[in-house]
């Protein structure tokens, strides 16, 4: 062997003539590969002048001086180049490019292409530690793409661990959103970094979005936001009309400064809630309210009496709903709501309780005088007496049910004043269906007892022919039925 394993160099051999030389051979070869640093990578030909002691690592399709040595690290050393051939292993510093390259055994890679995989840390600019194994110090971080997209993932092991990006001032936070503490989307704030409120939830299940904070409906700011997004009620939640309120008002005070005009501005503004369960009640106040009422379509409500129109309990002649050709209360189809402890008329025309598709629960209610019917079902609509109430003026009909329309006033009591008079009959069915076994009836009326056609169905449950109030006894055709 005259020559080393790894860097080539000649042994100074026993027989050897000039010693001196092959040893600065050797020094020269040590010169040249250890602590490797090449000024250029992409020269194809030798420069035109060199410097004593200047390496280059050759490039592809190299000529001149240098040809049949690509890949290798020439060195111009006494006027001559030397060369040296690579193995796997060496590195080496590229001073143009600020950058080491290292020797996979067939070619020069960039160090920075092979990667650190796994690093147990990375600091940039300041030191990681055990919690934050990636630590980056700096007035900006960018991510960029390669030609597409790109996408940043945050995994969690479990639904109750946070997955989530926390926003701090001072190292103290101030606002977290993500997965936190379940598979709902969260996000919270914070003043001082231990307490937290939550003000945005979405549903990881329908997309609902939550506003557990609620929404300050007296912030006129928040003016936009309340068409948009619903108020999640935590609690029973109270509306206040008044004759002297303004529709301007937030409706939540019993003031003139803060409840509404109108049962209609109230029922809207409640619409625009997430019940959530919890029960809303319109409370009105004394007078008389000219407004025709329909109900709207609410969000989260668990039954009827859960939306709540409410008159004086005490003294319900004391609050009036009087329209003139209008209904005075309807729940077209989908809506459901309890009226109860005030008076109902109409005029010209209209009806009392018009439950039109939707479901109308009554009680304490007195029905004054009414231009078509004091109450009528129709389209499948329903309306239940769940409590006794009032009849004190006249009307074409009491009861009407039509089209599949179904009244339910089963043991109840209907106290009559003034013996109004019913100029078709005090109960009407036409298709429809009403029950009203059990009841008891104070005072008395004047005009036919019942009109029941074309398959309609009332039932006293074996009342009789004079069960129900009336000066005229009732009828039944067309398959109509008084059972």
């Amino acid at each position: 062997m005259e020559q080393t394993t790894n860097l080539k160099m000649p042994f100074i051999m026993p027989s050897q003539a000039q010693k001196h030389v092959t040893h600065n051979e050797a020094l020269q070869a040590l010169d040249i590969v250890v602590q490797l640093s090449v000024l250029d990578r992409h020269l194809a030909a030798p420069p035109a002048v060199p410097a004593e002691g200047d390496r280059y690592i050759v490039a592809a399709a190299a000529t001149g001086g240098w040809v049949g040595k690509v890949g290798q690290v020439a060195a111009w050393q006494d006027g001559a180049w030397a060369f040296h051939v690579p193995v796997k292993g060496w590195l080496t510093w590229v001073a143009d490019e600020q950058r080491i390259l290292a020797h996979d055994g067939s070619g020069w890679v960039d160090t920075i292409a092979l990667g650190i995989n796994p690093a147990a840390m990375v600091g940039v600019n300041t030191t990681a530690d055990t919690t934050n194994r990636l630590s980056v110090k700096s007035q900006a971080v960018l991510f960029d793409n390669l030609g597409a997209g790109q996408q940043v993932k945050i995994n969690k092991a479990a639904a109750g661990d946070n997955a989530s990006l926390l926003f701090q001032t001072g190292y103290s936070g101030r606002a977290e959103f993500g997965l936190a503490g379940d598979d709902d989307w969260h996000l919270k704030v914070s003043p001082d970094g231990g307490a937290w409120t939550e003000a945005l939830k979405v549903s990881r299940s329908d997309g609902r979005v939550l506003l557990p904070a609620s929404l300050a409906l007296t912030d006129q700011n928040q003016a936009a936001a309340k068409r948009h997004i619903r108020e999640l009620l935590a609690a029973n939640r109270s509306y206040f009309v008044r004759t002297d309120g303004s529709d301007t008002n937030n409706g939540l005070g019993d003031t003139s400064g803060g409840a509404f005009l109108t049962i209609q501005k109230a029922l809207d503004v409640a619409a625009s809630l997430d019940m959530a369960g919890f029960t809303v009640t319109i409370q009105v106040a004394d007078g008389t309210y000219s407004g025709a009422i329909v109900v709207p379509a609410m969000t989260g409500q668990a039954a009827p009496s859960a939306l709540v129109i409410a008159g004086n309990s005490g003294a319900p002649a004391n609050v009036i709903v009087s329209t003139n050709n209008a209904n005075a209360i309807s729940a077209p189809s989908g809506t459901r709501c309890l009226v109860k402890d005030m008076e109902i008329r109409t005029t010209a025309s209209g009806f009392g309780l018009n439950a039109d598709g939707g479901t109308l629960q009554f009680q304490n209610v007195r029905f004054g005088a009414c231009a078509q019917a004091h109450i009528v079902c129709q389209n499948n609509g329903v309306a239940i007496a769940t409590g006794n109430y009032a009849i004190s003026g006249a009307s074409p009909m009491h009861w009407s049910a039509q089209t599949g329309g179904f009244i339910n006033t089963e043991g109840r009591t209907a106290t009559l004043a003034g013996t109004p008079a019913f100029s078709t009959a005090f109960a009407s069915c036409r298709h429809g269906d009403i029950a009203c076994a059990g009841m008891t009836f104070g005072g008395a009326a004047t005009g036919t007892r019942y009109s029941t056609t074309l398959n309609g169905v009332i039932n006293t449950a074996g009342g009789g022919a004079n069960y129900l109030p009336g000066s005229v006894a009732g009828a039944a055709a067309t398959g109509g039925q008084y059972a």
